[in-house]
């Protein structure tokens, strides 16, 4: 997900909506903005998906408690 500013001379800026980093600035076309936001790889993003999949791959428990 990202964030799409204009500039006065018409060209735009990226910001990664996960990780706030500017992924490009001055950029003129849309098909340039969806080719440097595929290559974007977001440090955030990444760690919540790898704590998501730990977190799926751990045995279940339950928890009894005594009455």
């Amino acid at each position: 997900m990202y964030s799409h500013t204009q500039n006065e001379n018409g060209t735009y800026n990226t910001r990664c909506l996960h990780c706030f980093m500017t992924v490009a600035s001055s950029v003129e076309t849309d098909q340039e903005l969806g080719r440097l936001e595929a290559r974007h790889i977001c440090p955030e993003r990444a760690l919540a998906e790898l704590m998501e999949l730990k977190k799926a791959s751990e045995p279940r428990t339950h928890e009894t408690t005594a009455a």
